[in-house]
Formats: structure tokens, C-alpha cells, sequence
């Protein structure tokens, strides 16, 4: 898995207000957190011809319309057909509730407005958000950012591309001389032999002895 698109923002400004920037494909599936909810973009997506699928709060104003039933066995502990908000502040369309359980044993909300698939498919594809998670927690591990050399936005954007190209750089170095080396020793053995000739380096990430 790779992000596609990425948008980098300073931590004063709102998750929320970059979905109006990262929806513009109609073939796509948007999962998001709490962090983006909000009723009249879930009513504008679905008119618009979108799919999300979000988590709800659990002190969610909530009205049940219908109540689909599960397939013996399921995971999922509900699943109906919704309307969310309060009378004052509805919204227009049906959406589709479903209630899991996550790895940890806690009850999860997921809002969609999704109906042709089924209760576990909706399920899998909200877990398989955890992977931006991973994504962020990989990138605090390996691209070795201490701290940003400058402050402005594209200042920080270079700083994250460039940190992210010498990771596939190594990747590449990886692959193409066969090593069994972790891109980390690989990383370590460049900045010991920064000013030696190529082969050291080389020999030192194919494991053979450095004459």
C-alpha cells in the first residue's frame, strides 16, 4: 500500500476542511475517522454521487428506520437504516449503521451510505483505515526527521519528499545488489563511507569483506 495523494497542512487548521480537496473520484470508497464528521457533507457526498464511510459518535442523535438482518454467525453485532442528527438538524438522506466490536473489544459506530454491500465487507474496509496509522507510525520510525530546517510550508513538504525519496533510494540499493542488509544498516553504512569510494559501500551492504 502507498498514499496516492497527501495533503499537508499546519496543525491549527481543521481535518474537515480538506475533504472539500481530497474527494474528486466517484469510483473511490472514502473511509475517515470521527475527526471529519459532519452531516451536511455526508448529505452533499451522497447527492453528489460518492461513497464514504465514516465512524459516528456513540452519543450520535440516532432514528432507526429499518433493521437488516445479519447472516448467522456475523461479527457484526447490528446493521440498519438510518436517519442521524437532531429534528433540527437532520439529515436528508437514509444512511446505513452498523455496530462492530475492533480488535480491542470496543463497540465501533460506522455511518455509510453504502447498501449493496454487505455487513462484514463495510466492517473490513473500516479497518483497513488503520493503515494510514501505520503509515504515520512508519514514518516516524524510518525517515529519521529530528527536526524541520525550515518552517514554511514548502520548506517542510521538501523536507518530508526528500526524506521519503532517500528511503526508495535504499529500497532500490536493496534490491538491485540482493542484500539481506535492513534499509537502517544500509542507511548507516552510506553515512560511514559518505566520503570513500562507491565500492566500500557496496561490499559493505553485499556482506563481504571491505579490503
Amino acid at each position: 500500500s502507498y498514499p496516492e495523494k497527501a495533503v499537508i497542512t499546519t496543525a491549527k487548521e481543521h481535518d474537515r476542511g480538506q475533504l472539500e480537496v481530497m474527494i474528486d473520484n466517484k469510483e473511490c470508497m472514502y473511509v475517515f475517522d470521527r475527526g471529519y464528521l459532519d452531516y451536511e457533507r455526508f448529505d452533499r457526498m451522497t447527492d453528489d454521487g460518492y461513497f464514504f464511510l465514516s465512524r459516528l459518535r456513540k452519543n450520535a442523535v440516532v432514528r432507526e428506520v429499518y433493521e437488516f438482518k445479519l447472516p448467522e454467525g456475523s461479527a457484526v453485532l447490528s446493521d440498519q437504516m438510518v436517519l442521524i442528527g437532531t429534528t433540527q438538524n437532520r439529515s436528508e438522506n437514509y444512511f446505513r449503521l452498523l455496530k462492530v466490536k475492533d480488535s480491542k473489544g470496543n463497540e465501533l459506530h460506522l455511518i455509510t451510505n453504502r447498501f449493496d454491500l454487505s455487513a462484514e465487507e463495510i466492517s473490513e474496509m473500516y479497518k483497513s483505515r488503520w493503515a494510514i496509522e501505520l503509515f504515520f507510525k512508519w514514518i516516524k520510525q524510518h525517515l529519521n526527521i529530528k527536526k524541520f530546517y525550515g518552517h514554511s510550508e514548502w520548506a517542510i513538504q521538501n523536507q518530508v519528499f526528500i526524506a521519503l525519496i532517500v528511503f526508495c533510494l535504499h529500497v532500490l540499493v536493496q534490491i538491485e545488489t540482493n542484500s539481506k542488509r535492513k534499509t537502517l544498516q544500509i542507511s548507516r553504512y552510506l553515512r560511514a563511507a559518505l566520503w570513500k569510494p562507491a565500492y566500500i559501500w557496496i561490499r559493505k551492504i553485499e556482506g563481504k569483506a571491505v579490503p
